[in-house]
């Protein structure tokens, strides 16, 4: 909470300076912008710091694989080739 209100402080003030600012035609578009950009990015970094609940999964216990693949070389008639084989223990 903390860091959304320091968040919505940052901008306001941001905003406040950039209102108080006057703007011609040429700075104008530009300011809001970069205002919105700056923000955004602010905002959107208060948002995402915040950690929400994390439930972890629960321990699964895993046998390795009974079988493998292994690759092997053979002759087909016509030159020597590779293939994978399962082997199953």
């Amino acid at each position: 909470m903390k860091k959304s209100f320091a968040a919505f402080v940052a901008v306001a003030t941001i905003a406040g300076s950039l209102a108080a600012t006057p703007a011609s035609a040429q700075r104008g578009v530009a300011a809001g912008v970069a205002a919105g950009l700056i923000g955004g990015a602010i905002v959107g970094g208060a948002i995402a710091s915040q950690q929400g609940p994390y439930y972890a999964p629960g321990p699964a216990y895993v046998e390795g694989p009974p079988c493998r693949f292994v690759r092997e070389r053979f002759w087909d008639g016509y030159g020597w080739r590779f293939r994978r084989v399962q082997y199953c223990d």
